[in-house]
């Protein structure tokens, strides 16, 4: 298990239920179907989600509705859809004994969503800043799904009453506003414990992986390079090539975490070790201090190889198999709906919604 936290927060009587099955609650999480996955997208989310799944009931889902705030190629998304699936599959999630969907398969997240909508405030949703940063400067031009998702992001969440979410720092005050919602919605119906206070799972020494060619730069997959960035799907030759001539600089390997963090290509090369191998950054800097950057890059490769070979090679077998990856959302979001469904009744019927 990763080192995982959560904040603090008032008791949950949602918990009870678990504990009684050895679990520590319900997990939700999804990742938009982006394409073209990287390291960062795998140390900063996708390997957690295989390492939660014996401690916690988790529904993982491909969040094809939120990637449509934005307008998408139907035939990239719907590939992309299933990439991210092989990626939850290859990296260990267990099909069988969790929920892997598409989120449009289980249309109870769209349903929930517009109750927020009229649950959630106006200046809420404006103190959104990622809407701000994704808007820019063209705002009265952008859909209004893009200003509305973070309600959906809530319904997500809450369809499936989740105890827990794991969030990075650009999604904490996503999260903030789905407790928000969820205390606003029990206090407007005179039902105190109907949606829990979802608690936020905090991964220790959050990983944050910066371009292989400048450190200053989160690795991304929209850099023109594609030698700043590893690819889940890169094979060995490819992942020692991008290595080999990753940035760096003219002095030996740091000797101590001051010095590193002052220079970032170094400090960032050190941090995907540190992550691969599941050790403390301040143990990889002892081991390879004053060392030749050479002898360093030499041990990540092998590393690297080592770790991300097998997930790569399993996403290729698995992306070259699509009816296996449609039967495992098939069956994930048959899962989904079976608690989605009727948790919705009860809010439909908390609202006051007649069903004859």
């Amino acid at each position: 298990m990763p080192n995982v936290s959560t904040e603090a927060v008032a008791p949950n009587p949602h918990l009870a239920q678990y504990e009684a099955k050895g679990l520590k609650g319900r997990i939700l999480s999804g990742v938009q179907p982006t394409g073209n996955l990287h390291l960062g997208n795998y140390l900063g989310a996708i390997r957690n989600f295989a390492r939660l799944q014996n401690d916690y009931e988790c529904l993982y889902c491909v969040v094809d509705m939120h990637a449509i705030t934005v307008w998408q190629d139907p035939k990239a998304l719907a590939a992309q859809t299933r990439e991210i699936a092989a990626a939850f599959l290859a990296a260990g999630v267990d099909g069988d004994k969790h929920a892997v969907f598409n989120q449009s398969m289980v249309p109870e997240h769209a349903q929930l969503a517009w109750i927020f909508n009229c649950v959630a405030r106006l200046g809420w949703m404006n103190r959104m800043t990622q809407f701000k940063e994704k808007a820019g400067k063209d705002r009265e031009n952008v859909s209004l799904g893009l200003y509305a998702y973070p309600a959906l992001m809530a319904a997500d969440i809450l369809i499936y009453k989740a105890t827990h979410v794991p969030v990075g720092e650009d999604q904490k005050q996503h999260l903030e506003l789905t407790r928000d919602i969820a205390i606003k919605f029990n206090n407007d119906f005179g039902v105190p414990d109907f949606f829990p206070i979802t608690e936020p799972l905090i991964f220790g020494a959050a990983t944050r992986v910066m371009s292989l060619r400048d450190g200053t730069k989160k690795m991304s997959k929209s850099d023109p390079s594609d030698y700043s960035r590893i690819n889940l799907t890169d094979d060995a030759d490819a992942i020692a090539q991008k290595i080999r001539r990753a940035k760096t600089d003219p002095h030996p390997m740091p000797e101590t975490a001051s010095d590193a963090e002052k220079r970032p290509d170094a400090d960032n090369l050190l941090g995907i070790y540190a992550a691969l191998a599941d050790m403390e950054k301040d143990a990889v800097i002892f081991e390879f201090a004053g060392k030749q950057f050479s002898e360093f890059k030499s041990a990540l490769t092998d590393l690297a190889v080592t770790k991300l070979g097998p997930v790569g090679a399993e996403m290729q077998r698995l992306m070259k198999d699509p009816g296996h990856v449609d039967r495992v959302l098939h069956a994930g979001a048959e899962k989904a709906r079976a608690i989605a469904a009727p948790i919705l009744a009860d809010v439909y019927r908390t609202v006051g919604f007649l069903n004859p």
